[in-house]
């Protein structure tokens, strides 16, 4: 079942998923010989640009693949939040870090549970779509700030190299897996957000591989929202 949804989900992807994807791999795979030969501009070390080219290419495939709600996501999503995790405490981005090892890693598993559970009836890869009302999407707001503010104070205190960022990366990042695992179309809106603070982090503290990555991220994270959108408009209504 897992190997016949992937193969659903790889023939479902568009011309300029394919594009992305092979943009990501080549830059990936670029920095890698880089760093095993002249050595990396961005500090990393040889080992570290074998890790980064892992999380390149299962990141894309899995937002690739979640933008079309397909289930199969999960397969890369936790290949990708593993070794993503390994980069993160090298550089000490400890707030990004701990939402890897202590929220996605499990969550992963949980939200693929739960949109196997929910599946499309007709189109077996994939889930169904849900939508948040305007006052859950207010109390979703309020909470993201509240927490940012809580988290920036406790990651400077541990030493956080960019803490603004990384704060409103992990409160973003929560709120929006929760969302993803209750099949929310809103999610898409966070990640948007979550996807420009990245960029921003990425920029400050300059590494190729993830500002790519992180850039496609945002481009996917617009066409999920989409479609996202019409799944619930659309598919929902043959599911009830």
């Amino acid at each position: 079942m897992i190997y016949e949804n992937i193969k659903k989900s790889f023939r479902e992807l568009k011309w300029y998923e394919h594009l992305m994807g092979a943009i990501m791999i080549f830059i990936a795979a670029r920095a890698m010989v880089i760093g095993f030969t002249t050595g990396s501009a961005d500090g990393n070390p040889p080992w570290l640009t074998v890790i980064n080219f892992i999380s390149a290419v299962c990141g894309v495939i899995c937002i690739f693949f979640t933008a079309k709600a397909n289930i199969s996501n999960f397969v890369f999503a936790s290949v990708n939040t593993i070794v993503y995790a390994v980069y993160l405490v090298y550089w000490h981005i400890w707030g990004t870090a701990l939402l890897e090892i202590l929220f996605y890693i499990p969550m992963n598993f949980v939200s693929w549970y739960f949109w196997a559970k929910h599946r499309d009836r007709e189109i077996t890869q994939k889930t169904k779509s849900r939508r948040l009302t305007l006052l859950q999407n207010g109390i979703c707001a309020a909470v993201v700030v509240a927490s940012a503010l809580l988290y920036h104070g406790a990651l400077v205190k541990i030493g956080g190299e960019v803490a603004w960022f990384d704060a409103f990366t992990l409160s973003i990042g929560i709120l929006a897996t929760i969302l993803e695992l209750l099949r929310y179309r809103e999610q898409y809106i966070w990640w948007i957000i979550t996807d420009i603070v990245s960029i921003g982090m990425y920029i400050a503290h300059f590494d190729m591989v993830y500002l790519t990555k992180r850039s496609i991220y945002l481009i996917m994270a617009v066409i999920g929202l989409m479609n996202w959108a019409k799944l619930n408009r659309t598919r929902n209504v043959e599911n009830e």
